[in-house]
């Protein structure tokens, strides 16, 4: 016995690919979001036939492309092959929670949790809603902060009816912070929790790449923000309708909690929490 002082060979092996990304196999499913190699062309799977695979970026149009290798997610090298379908186990919902066996709603409760708008409900629904119902909780949407404080003196909360509020841009020394902080040293307070997420808007937390984007534009102050976003994406905004239909695409790109930043995650699930507890 002696000692190798110089290590093992560094031809042996597989020398040639060390160094060398290897292509993760993903299963092309429907809303997965890639970009395509040396294309540069990026968007988010709508069907899947024929050998082929076809994307479609934020803008609407649409492409195909053989399955195979060829594709990034995030950067990484990943070789798309046709999902296979998976034997039935405990399934799970967009939330990441496994189904329960007992489907049905629960009889609503008397607690529920407000949001700001109708979009912050929506995006609620898309990934919490099968937890929310079997929990029996509703959402409202309160169509703004200041509304808050009228709400609570019509329909007080009280310890078997507690409010979990979610708040847009809830950040230091801003007024949601200034309101929020004013209210829950209230007469309410004891019985209701106000959260929120940094981000100027619910849009920012979907993230940039389940839209197949780099970042969210960056829209000047003074600007109405969801127009400067719908402009800056190249997307009509001259409507409330155009703004209800760029919202309708940011949705579907949401399938799961995968899809949303942590600032938004952590915060529903504790408004959740906080809503059910001795349920």
């Amino acid at each position: 016995m002696f000692e190798d002082r110089y290590g093992s060979d560094v031809l042996a092996g597989e020398w040639r690919a060390k160094g060398k990304k290897v292509s993760k196999p993903v299963a092309a499913e429907v809303d997965l979001v890639v970009e395509v190699a040396g294309d540069g062309w990026c968007g988010a799977i709508t069907r899947v036939e024929a050998g082929n695979v076809e994307l479609e970026d934020w803008k609407g149009r649409r492409r195909s492309f053989p399955l195979g290798a060829g594709f990034l997610i995030d950067g990484e090298p990943v070789t798309l092959q046709k999902a296979v379908a998976q034997p039935q186990g405990r399934r799970r919902t967009a939330s990441g929670s496994f189904v329960a066996a007992d489907e049905r709603a629960k009889v609503a409760l008397p607690s529920r949790i407000l949001v700001e708008g109708k979009h912050d409900a929506e995006l609620v629904e898309k990934v919490w809603g099968a937890d929310l119902r079997a929990e029996g909780v509703a959402v409202e949407f309160l169509q703004g902060l200041d509304l808050l404080e009228d709400l609570l003196e019509v329909e007080p909360p009280s310890a078997k009816r507690r409010y979990g509020v979610l708040v847009d841009h809830l950040v230091a020394g801003s007024k949601e912070e200034r309101v929020a902080r004013r209210i829950l040293a209230g007469r309410h307070g004891a019985h209701l929790k106000i959260v929120g997420h940094p981000f100027v808007d619910v849009w920012q937390c979907v993230k940039p790449q389940a839209m197949g984007i780099p970042a969210w534009p960056v829209v000047p102050r003074g600007q109405d923000w969801k127009t400067g976003v719908c402009r800056g994406l190249g997307w009509p905004a001259e409507s409330k309708e155009d703004i209800g239909i760029a919202w309708q695409r940011i949705l579907s790109r949401v399938t799961t909690f995968r899809d949303l930043e942590p600032e938004l995650l952590g915060r529903v699930e504790e408004l959740i929490d906080f809503v059910t507890v001795g349920d």
